[in-house]
């Protein structure tokens, strides 16, 4: 269990960042795109829908903000209000129909001070079989510039650990909620040590302590506290009602369906809220009254005070109801506050290209690092993190288990039983089509949320990525193929020959490479993982039943379907490999070539088949990558 021991003070993240950064948002409004919808065998619906624009959705309206270095904002408010859409776009995580002004230190959202902006999202996004250390070093390879050296960066790794106390669960793995691991609240702090790194000016946390008991929520904050007062902006969603936790914030931003209830210092919100006629009859915690308000609930209430608007007093003397009291709360703040809020806003001082430099980011260099170096740090981070899932103790027993069974019931098959070791070859084929080509599905939607998070921080290139998990995965998922394909060959009897062998088994290596691409193919563009695995046996069936093996002459109108089939083609590589042109069986006509018959014969050189498998490799890969390219 994580003891409370709070830390005097952050020895390395205290010193003030290069450049202080501060944000102000004026008049920001975001609404979204309501589709129709309607089923497809709905006709009469397919005018109004040509006809009639998408309907559009208030998100956020009006919002105003300004926080400097050193203070803590706190945006408050209950489900639904605008929290996260409001933190992602200060983020320039979010884009669409948006107005208004999001400005640091004056100038727009650029590359500069997106390397200089920490983001914790709600969920904690980790590799879960990475241990703290390497979590944080190999983030701190790809997120520092260049200008780091690599002991730099590691050094730099190794103070964030020590700054958020994470000393004791360094070599721990950090865990998931089905994996045992670290710690919730050192998970949290292992997100925040994540975004650290690159010293942040300014961070963004998404409801940092969501699901923590008390003591982790005061260890959190008190070390965004500790941040704030060496210099940095902090800003986060609070959907948290502790009284001790909500004096630790300088300002709040009360939110109720998209409009401002509050904005300004946190230790004059409860006389703002009495001075427009909202008093507690009790003493109360400052952070229930400000979201019961949010949620329209006005349960022992003092209104004897002067409202500010008509609409309110009228209200009282009818009987309030939710709707009521947060019409009158957005016209008591537009009326009271807005103007002087909007005033406030004073111009930051600008910053010139000298100190822009002083951030530690060229204006030139879109990338922290370079392409190769991303590529070395991801193989290596990708080998670690799926070495555990990649061989697992239940996996290769069943794969070798599967391995035997298939040799004892092709035991010492001779090439005159060559429609039997026909059959095994095709099988062989399948399963090696089929078996990766849903571990692909699985892992990548597994880990899509993490590659959206680093592509959003821009910490890596997409190429690179594609690049080191293709590396990675030959390295980790041939393993159990080529122990596969070497007991069930020797144990079937097929050809002693080690040219046969070896093309035998390279031939399943790229059926495993192939099959892989396209479960990444599919993962990608299909997002939701249940659909992803739907759609998957279907395509595998159709290539299986247009492979050659149950039907020898298809229809000529939907033949064609086999030379899109991967299965079709490795099949194809191991018939050749099997047999020559001296082999015979015995047949009605005497001795026949095994070469000739339907089962064999050759429909397609080798090198086609070997040329059509590297296009499928390749072409796969790439229409992922342009699909989640485009993704946004």
């Amino acid at each position: 269990m994580e003891t409370l021991q709070i830390e005097d003070s952050i020895t390395k993240s205290k010193s003030p960042p290069p450049v202080p950064i501060t944000l102000k948002f004026e008049d920001i409004c975001y609404s979204v795109s309501l589709k129709p919808h309607t089923r497809w065998w709905d006709f009469k619906s397919w005018g109004s829908k040509i006809a009639h624009h998408a309907e559009e959705k208030p998100i956020l309206n009006n919002v105003v903000g300004l926080v400097k270095p050193g203070e803590m904002l706190a945006v408050v408010g209950p489900t639904g209000s605008g929290k996260t859409t409001l933190l992602n776009l200060l983020g320039g995580r979010l884009k669409g129909h948006v107005t208004g002004k999001i400005l640091y230190n004056d100038l727009p959202y650029d590359k500069a001070i997106k390397r200089k902006t920490g983001f914790v999202t709600q969920e904690d996004i980790l590799f879960p079989h990475l241990t703290v250390k390497e979590t944080l070093v190999y983030a701190a390879l790809l997120k520092l510039p260049r200008e780091f050296s690599r002991e730099e960066k590691i050094q730099r790794a190794k103070d964030v650990i020590i700054d958020l106390g994470l000393e004791k669960c360094k070599d721990m793995i950090v865990g998931s909620r089905s994996l045992r691991g670290v710690s919730r609240g050192e998970r949290k702090r292992v997100s925040i040590g994540h975004e650290l790194l690159l010293d942040p000016s300014l961070l963004l946390l998404d409801e940092p302590t969501s699901g923590l008991n008390s003591n982790m929520t005061f260890r959190i904050f008190q070390i965004l506290q500790d941040l704030a007062r060496s210099g940095r902006t902090i800003v986060t969603t609070m959907h948290q009602r502790s009284n001790l936790i909500f004096h630790m914030f300088d300002k709040v931003l009360l939110l109720s369906e998209g409009h401002t209830l509050y904005f300004g210092l946190r230790s004059e919100v409860m006389s703002y809220f009495a001075s427009v006629g909202f008093r507690p009859l009790y003493h109360t915690n400052p952070a229930d009254f400000l979201l019961d308000l949010a949620d329209g609930v006005s349960h022992d209430i003092d209104t004897s005070g002067i409202a500010s608007t008509n609409t309110f007093i009228s209200a009282q003397k009818e009987g309030r109801t939710v709707t009521d009291i947060r019409i009158t709360l957005r016209e008591a703040y537009v009326n009271t506050m807005l103007v002087p809020n909007e005033k406030s806003l004073a111009p930051a001082v600008d910053i010139t290209a000298d100190q822009r430099g002083a951030l530690g980011v060229l204006e030139k260099s879109k990338w922290p690092t370079s392409w190769w170096e991303q590529s070395s740090v991801l193989i290596i981070r990708r080998i670690k993190e799926r070495r555990p899932e990649a061989l697992p103790g239940p996996r290769v027993c069943q794969i070798l288990a599967l391995s035997i069974l298939c040799g004892l019931l092709w035991w010492q098959s001779s090439p005159k039983d060559f429609r039997d070791q026909v059959g095994l070859l095709f099988f062989v084929t399948m399963f090696w089509g089929i078996f990766p080509l849903f571990t692909s599905i699985i892992t990548f939607s597994a880990e899509r949320s993490m590659l959206s998070k680093e592509r959003a921080s821009g910490m890596y290139r997409l190429t690179a990525y594609f690049f080191a998990r293709t590396v990675a995965d030959f390295i980790l998922d041939l393993i159990l193929p080529a122990a596969s394909v070497t007991i069930v060959y020797w144990m079937a009897g097929l050809k002693a020959s080690a040219a046969a062998f070896f093309s035998t088994s390279l031939t399943v290596l790229l059926v495993v490479l192939v099959a892989q691409g396209l479960g990444l193919l599919l993962s990608a563009a299909v997002t939701d993982v249940k659909r992803a695995t739907a759609l998957a046996p279907v395509i595998v069936l159709t290539f299986q039943l247009a492979a050659g093996f149950f039907l020898e002459k298809p229809p000529a109108f939907i033949g064609w379907v086999r030379y899109l089939a991967f299965p079709f083609y490795g099949h194809e590589l191991q018939m050749k490999a099997q047999y020559s042109d001296t082999q015979t069986y015995d047949c009605c006509g005497g001795q026949c070539r095994i070469v000739d018959h339907p089962l064999v014969k050759g429909r397609v050189s080798a090198g086609f088949c070997v040329m059509a498998m590297f296009i499928m490799l390749i072409g796969y890969r790439f229409l992922a990558y342009l699909v989640l390219r485009n993704t946004k």
